[in-house]
């Protein structure tokens, strides 16, 4: 089991990135999912969180309004769309499923000033 991840990418202060992630080998559905990062040095923090069903129902503090997380279990797929990105949202992005706990292999994001 594990999780398809999109590319990251290096944008400015402003722009935009949407991540996503494919799970393999397992079903989304019925499942916690969550969005998380991590700045090197840091702890790995909870950005989103996605109750088993229906909308995402937590944002972080530091991304509410300008980050907006979807789950397509017909696709087995989510995704994380980041706008007015800033340059410390910097960090190493992870996709997450309470399914056994499986965690993406993260995806770096860049935003420069």
């Amino acid at each position: 089991e594990q999780f398809a991840e999109s590319e990251g990418g290096s944008v400015q202060s402003g722009g935009s990135l949407r991540l996503s992630c494919i799970a393999a080998g397992f079903h989304l559905s019925g499942t916690v999912v969550q969005w998380l990062r991590q700045v090197p040095g840091q702890e790995r923090d909870m950005i989103v969180y996605c109750p088993e069903s229906g909308q995402c129902t937590y944002y972080a503090d530091a991304v509410k309004g300008r980050f907006f997380a979807t789950r397509v279990d017909a696709e087995n797929s989510m995704h994380l769309q980041m706008n007015q990105l800033r340059p410390e949202d910097t960090a190493t992005y992870f996709c997450y499923s309470s399914f056994k706990n499986t965690l993406g292999r993260g995806i770096q994001v860049s935003v420069s000033s």
